[in-house]
């Protein structure tokens, strides 16, 4: 019994194995096709570009070429940077390359070393920074403005800045640069004989291509109006020039004077009409008040005797006035 259904496991594996077998041949068939008709080889590039785990991230897996590039904005990435601060940052070390200008590289250990002796050389009295002002635990080297303000104190970036500038100045004085050109005496080399058998220097060559150009015809005609005119000829036109500058500018001077003139000549005009033009008005006025007074004064007497009239014309004042004769008499 076991050794039936032993034999037929195996049959079924056996079977499974030629399914497997089939499909892997017909798979093969296909991307043989496939190949043929993309003109590809089925072949396996041995130069393809391998690939690396990035040393941040082991979840990220780059090509060869391009892992020094991924590498640094991994590294950015860790460190907190965002996409948009990643996109201002430059990398300066193109602006030194074939110059003589010095240059530092700055790592966090050296950075933690020139803090750490910064601190330690701090005086007791007299220092412009105490031991407390620096920073104990150095952080990353800063790549932008803001972080250098946040990560790091007064202290800490004036000591940078201090060593930094030492640094600079050891660079330069080791260079010593060739300053020997500018102590040549070319007047003295010019004057050598042509027989001599030593080789032209760099600097006579170029005083002779110089002159060369010079003598020729083309490089006189463009300054013939020069060359073909005495110093008293050029002294008088460079005068020319500037009194007829100086005409033009006396001329401007005296047409803004003149119209300033009018203008306070206006406004003179203008202030003298505005006053005789309120006296008028104030005669008028004087003359308008009086004829109302004469008006009411001819007004009321001519309403007292009115009224004279009245009362002379009634019999109780006739009556009055007999009374008063009679006794009077």
């Amino acid at each position: 019994m076991c050794d039936a259904s032993f034999s037929s496991a195996l049959q079924e594996r056996v079977q499974c194995l030629q399914e497997l077998a089939d499909f892997t041949e017909t798979c093969q068939a296909e991307l043989k096709d496939l190949f043929e008709a993309l003109g590809w080889s089925p072949e396996a590039d041995t130069h393809a570009d391998q690939m690396d785990v990035c040393p941040y991230n082991p979840n990220h897996t780059v090509q060869r070429d391009r892992m020094e590039k991924h590498k640094s904005a991994c590294r950015l990435r860790q460190l907190g940077y965002t996409k948009e601060e990643q996109a201002e940052m430059c990398d300066p070390s193109v602006c030194y390359e074939n110059t003589t200008i010095p240059s530092i590289i700055m790592d966090k250990e050296t950075m933690q070393q020139v803090i750490l002796q910064a601190r330690a050389n701090v005086l007791p009295m007299g220092s412009t920074h105490a031991q407390s002002d620096y920073s104990t635990d150095a952080p990353d080297v800063p790549h932008n403005h803001k972080r250098a303000l946040c990560d790091l104190t007064a202290a800490d970036r004036l000591a940078l800045y201090d060593h930094v500038i030492q640094e600079a100045n050891q660079q330069s004085a080791r260079r010593q640069p060739n300053n020997e050109d500018l102590y040549v005496d070319l007047v003295a080399k010019l004057k050598r004989d042509d027989d001599q058998s030593e080789p032209k220097s760099h600097l006579e060559v170029l005083a002779e291509m110089r002159d060369y150009r010079r003598r020729r015809q083309s490089y006189r005609a463009k300054n013939v109006h020069i060359t073909k005119k005495s110093y008293t000829e050029v002294i008088r036109d460079v005068i020319d020039v500037h009194s007829g500058e100086l005409a033009r500018v006396w001329q401007e001077e005296k047409e803004e004077s003149k119209a300033s003139q009018q203008s306070s000549h206006r406004h003179a005009s203008e202030t003298d009409r505005s006053a005789s033009v309120e006296s008028r008005d104030s005669r008028i006025s004087s003359r308008n008040e009086q004829g109302r007074k004469r008006h009411r004064k001819r007004s009321r007497e001519r309403e007292n005797k009115s009224k004279s009239k009245r009362d002379s014309h009634s019999p109780g004042v006739k009556r009055h006035h007999k009374k008063k004769k009679k006794h009077k008499s």
